[in-house]
């Protein structure tokens, strides 16, 4: 078949290059439309349900909001994990599904069973859910701001930001929501203005009126109505009545009760209306100072890059749009990190391409069939990106930064050498140069000589990718594109070296053709046939020798460490801030502001922005005693020298935390990076690369011994940040109800309730509109009198029809340490310490720190700890690889089989697989790397090429004992013979992968163990193909006929 394809080829010559041209058109408007990211999205649909609560603490919330969504949300198709986190004014529960749930499914899914558990909750909550965006969805963050040289701004900073949060939401937030792939813009920091209408409580009391009497005679003058429709004659009139206020003068001028006089008493006569503020849970500030911070949360099922692109350009429209001295400043664009990671990708491509061209040009010594050569590369290239774009695979770190030029033309390699010495032969036989008819003889010759070994060798390793795709999980998701990408590669690179190569030699190769060797090559033979000689010989030499080298490459795998993958180094740090719980936003704030100022003295960092606590839309909350802290950097270049080299990036670190816990002792830092703190945060609800959860019922309990565990872990090497997830409990002022008090006065719990709630949360009696503006108005006391503890136990509680009988009368006050917040997993509450690691594996880590935990700490019966984040990811994987590679191995045997018909061949040939395993595990130890799934994803690959050379080798030695030769001279001679190509397809491969062995922009982290384990493989499998597989053929074979024709023969 193979060999027919070749003569249809070459018949069809003009038609092929036609079909060429028209590849590489729609392959090039194919790479002008791949999507392009930094990493593919490897999170999973997710919906989240936020539920909004105003006044109950946090164990009341879990209780009576957290636990019955639980309750109703459990069993829904599809979900594999659940999650929840109860805090002060929010209830948070996340939903995470299996991978390729319909995500819009899903949330109708969640939807209906809110609707039933609506009535089960407290009256007036509503469980909201989550914009439509996956957890990698903040592409682009951008602050709102007053230019220092505006004139315009209020004079105090809360009116500047008052007046900045209202362009916020009213200008800037609906114009940026109309950016196609834009689920939502999140807001955080400033204040949102209300007309607060806040009662003097002595004025109150000789009123004999209490703060709900107050708040029920505003609701009823701040509504319009509608009559209908009358008719008056022929005309229709629609009938309002109009009597909303508008203003607070008017709601100042409003009547509460007659006082005995002729005038009414007025609302301002017992309280002051002022513009205020809605109670702040987070806030914002960009280099030390408050500011208004904007998110843009992506659509899922975009791409990132297209979105920040148009996200950015749609920032630029709007600020032409907003008041003289206000300016929109970015402060993050995912875009700029798609845009350098794939630079690296690029960068890395084209300087392997210039490799393997040159070492065509080097090892060829023919230009012409270099370049023929070369010419596969951008087609199988442009093969693969149409592919991509048909299958929605995006242009990315791990898609694209695979793909080895030097692998993937390996066929057309030995398919135009072959070629090239035929041509050669040729004419020194006749002493000629070839007439066209007997060079398109010889190229169709040459070609099906090489046509079947080549194709099952290629074909090998396109295939030992398909277990790849078996992978789930994580890996699954990040591995998958690059199968898919080589495999596209591959295959379309095998059809060139079957069709285009012989089309274009024939077409190219013309004139004389040099038979030989070049000098290089001459060379290499020279030094090649005593070492051949010398094994063959006397076997035992390479025996011993190979040995030696498994021996030491087992010894060097077990010194390995292991991690899940390594890190992407994002140029930027996000810093993980946490004080103490019982810390209020004003004073959490404070201590933000001056962290800035002094990371802003030290002369690496270039800027700095942070989001403090909670924002608008709960995607990622937090107490008001945390926040993240965005670092900026200026370029290497800049940053200080330590013993005549830069510092590292995790050594500024450290010299960061060190200057700020200096004035800040009660500060702690977990450093992380934008988008890997995500990826913590959403594959295992923790934001540090390693995590301990204990899981139990007892707070508590659990507290003692997580503080036991934090003491052991920081004794473990390697334990960079030990910390809680949340440290200590955030006190929490109990007013308990006197039964007898209330049987004495004939009151209910509800009367308490409702003067405290109405004094100290609020109530909203309505609306003011001013254009398409609008402003709740809300009764509440005064903000220095809710933070007495006499002024609330004065509070005013309603008796009877007239009478009233202070807070203090009626209830008992207590103060008591309440945890916030309240985290839960499937049903359970935990515990968690965060672990960032400094010099050391995961697996090492986390072997030693548990076995010390076993030892040192006793867990009472139901209660029990787990490492998760990394080390979790790891042990799956691993697991699933335990699957993965097995069938690997067999596939590969199987094709092996299937090529030569022959089981001890193919046993002699599989032996490349096991001993180009030892270069790469040699390699990793050399450049003290550990064993990553994206190191054992290279070894899956190296399996594949450590087969093509074997499988070239072998059946050209059955091919010369075919002519008659012995085993020793087919040996001898087929080794010599193969040499170049064996030679070209190694170098062209290991080159192919050595720019992004040695890359160090960004993205290079994650590529570089991949490709220290293909080069270090395929070097160790070329040595062993050319000394060790000659001398084993020559042991198996001896004496043997062959069991069955060779591939060559069709």
């Amino acid at each position: 078949m193979l060999h027919r394809l070749i003569e249809a080829s070459l018949r069809q010559r003009t038609f092929l290059l036609i079909v060429a041209g028209v590849s590489l058109f729609i392959g090039a408007w194919s790479a002008f439309n791949l999507p392009i990211d930094a990493v593919p999205d490897i999170t999973s649909p997710q919906v989240q349900v936020n539920t909004k609560v105003p006044a109950l603490a946090p164990e009341e919330t879990e209780k009576s909001v957290t636990i019955p969504l639980e309750m109703e949300l459990a069993g829904i198709q599809g979900v594999q994990e659940m999650r929840s986190l109860t805090k002060f004014g929010l209830s948070q529960v996340t939903l995470i599904f299996q991978d390729r749930t319909d995500l819009y499914r899903a949330r109708q899914l969640v939807a209906e069973r809110l609707q039933t558990v609506a009535e089960r909750l407290p009256a007036g909550l509503t469980p909201e859910l989550a914009p439509i965006s996956t957890g990698l969805g903040e592409i682009y963050y951008y602050t709102l701001a007053y230019r220092p040289d505006a004139t315009n701004r209020p004079a105090t900073i809360p009116d500047q930001l008052r007046e900045l949060r209202e362009i916020h939401e009213f200008t800037v937030k609906p114009m940026l929501r109309t950016t196609p792939g834009i689920a939502e813009i999140n807001a955080n920091g400033g204040y949102e203005k209300q007309i607060v209408i806040q009662p003097r409580p002595r004025d109150l009391e000789q009123a004999g009126l209490t703060f709900s009497d107050l708040a029920a005679v505003v609701a009823e003058n701040v509504e319009n109505a509608g009559g209908g429709v009358i008719n008056n004659g022929p005309e229709q009139l629609t009938v309002r009545t109009v009597g909303r206020v508008s203003t607070p003068e008017e709601i100042a001028g409003l009547p509460v009760k007659f006082a005995g006089g002729v005038k009414p008493l007025l609302v301002a006569d017992v309280a002051d209306v002022a513009i205020g503020s809605r109670f702040r849970t987070g806030a914002a500030t960009e280099n030390g100072e408050e500011t208004i911070l904007g998110t843009a949360m992506m659509l899922a099922g975009q791409n990132r890059r297209i979105v920040a692109h148009r996200f950015g350009e749609r920032l630029r429209e709007v600020q032409n749009r907003l008041p003289p001295g206000v300016e929109i400043r970015t402060q993050y664009d995912r875009a700029d990190l798609v845009d350098r990671t794939v630079a690296t990708v690029k960068k890395n491509l084209f300087e392997g391409a210039i490799l393997v061209v040159g070492v065509l040009l080097i090892m060829l010594g023919n230009w012409r069939a270099a370049l023929i050569v070369a010419s596969a590369i951008p087609l199988s290239f442009l093969w693969a990106l149409t592919g991509m774009v048909r299958l929605g695979i995006s242009g990315n770190l791990m898609s694209l930064g695979a793909i080895d030029f030097g692998l993937i033309i390996d066929g057309a390699v030995v398919m135009v050498e072959n070629i090239v010495r035929q041509l050669g032969e040729r004419q020194k036989h006749l002493g000629r140069t070839l007439t066209v008819a007997e060079r398109m003889h010889t190229v169709a010759a040459a070609s099906k000589q090489v046509a079947n070994p080549m194709f099952f060798g290629v074909l090998i390793i396109t295939i030992v990718y398909v277990p790849i795709l078996a992978l789930t999980g994580i890996e699954g998701k990040m591995f998958h594109p690059m199968a898919i990408t080589v495999m596209l590669a591959l295959g379309g690179a095998l059809v060139l070296a079957l069709t285009l190569m012989p089309v274009l030699c024939s077409y190219l190769l013309t004139g004389s053709i040099r038979e030989g060797d070049n000098a290089l090559v001459h060379a290499i033979k020279r030094l090649y046939q005593p070492s051949l000689r010398l094994v063959l010989a006397k076997p035992w030499l390479i025996a011993l020798s190979t040995v030696i080298w498994v021996t030491l490459s087992v010894l060097a795998f077990l010194r390995l460490g292991a991690e899940f993958v390594p890190k992407l180094d994002e140029g930027s740090h996000t810093v993980m801030v946490y004080r103490t719980n019982s810390m209020n936003l004003e004073a959490s704030l404070a201590m933000e502001l001056a962290t800035e100022k002094l990371l802003l003295r030290i002369p690496e960092v270039e800027r700095v922005f942070c989001r403090l606590g909670t924002s608008e839309v709960a995607t990622d909350p937090m107490p008001p005693s945390q926040n993240d802290l965005y670092i900026f950097y200026k370029p290497r270049d800049q940053w200080r020298q330590v013993n005549g080299r830069r510092i590292s990036k995790a050594e500024l670190a450290a010299l960061l935390e060190a200057e700020v816990r200096k004035e800040f002792p009660d500060q702690s830092f977990l450093f992380a990076q934008p988008i890997e703190m995500r990826f913590n945060e959403l594959l295992e609800g923790v934001r540090s690369d390693l995590s301990l959860k204990i899981t139990g019922t007892d707070y508590d309990l659990m507290e003692n011994l997580a503080a036991q565990i934090k003491g052991i872990v920081e004794k473990v090497p390697g334990a960079g940040e030990v910390e809680f997830e949340a440290q200590g409990r955030a006190p929490v002022l109990e007013i308990h109800a006197n039964r007898e008090a209330l049987r004495r006065y004939n009151l209910h719990v509800a009367d308490i309730n409702r003067a405290v709630s109405t004094a100290l949360a609020g109530a909203t009696v309505g609306m003011v509109f001013e254009g398409n503006r609008r402003y709740e108005i809300v009764v509440r006391l005064r903000p220095d009198l809710r933070h007495r503890l006499d002024e609330i136990r004065a509070l005013p509680v309603r008796v009877g029809e007239y009478g009233l009988v202070p807070l203090e009368k009626v209830a008992e006050f207590r103060t008591v340490p309440s945890v916030d917040p309240i985290v839960r997993e499937e049903g359970q509450r935990r515990v968690a310490l965060m672990i960032n690691l400094s010099g050391r594996d995961v697996e090492g880590f986390v072997r030693e720190a548990e076995a010390r935990i076993r030892q040192e700490v006793v867990f009472p019966e139901g209660y029990t700890f787990e490492f998760g984040g990394q080390f979790k990811n790891l042990q799956e994987a691993r697991l699933r690889l335990l699957i993965v590679v097995p069938a690997a191995l067999v596939l590969i045997f199987l094709m092996i089989f299937l090529a030569f018909g022959s089981m001890r061949q193919a046993i002699l040939i599989y032996t490349g697989i096991p001993l180009a395993a030892t270069g790469g595990v040699l390699a990793l130890w050399a450049r003290g790397m550990p064993f990553s799934i994206t190191a054992a994803v290279g070894f899956i690959a190296l399996s594949g090429v450590a087969v093509l050379n074997g499988v070239v080798m072998i059946s050209y030695f059955n091919e010369l004992r075919e002519k008659g030769a012995s085993i020793g001279e087919a040996v001898f001679q087929g080794a010599l013979t193969r040499l170049r190509p064996v030679l070209m397809t190694a170098f062209v491969a290991s080159l192919g992968f050595l720019p992004m062995a040695v890359a160090t922009g960004p993205g290079a982290e994650v590529q570089r163990p991949l490709a220290t384990v293909v080069i270090g493989g395929i070097l160790s499998s070329t040595f062993l193909t050319l000394v060790l597989l000659p001398v084993l053929y020559v042991i198996f074979e001896r004496e043997t006929p062959l069991e069955s024709p060779p591939p060559h023969a069709g």
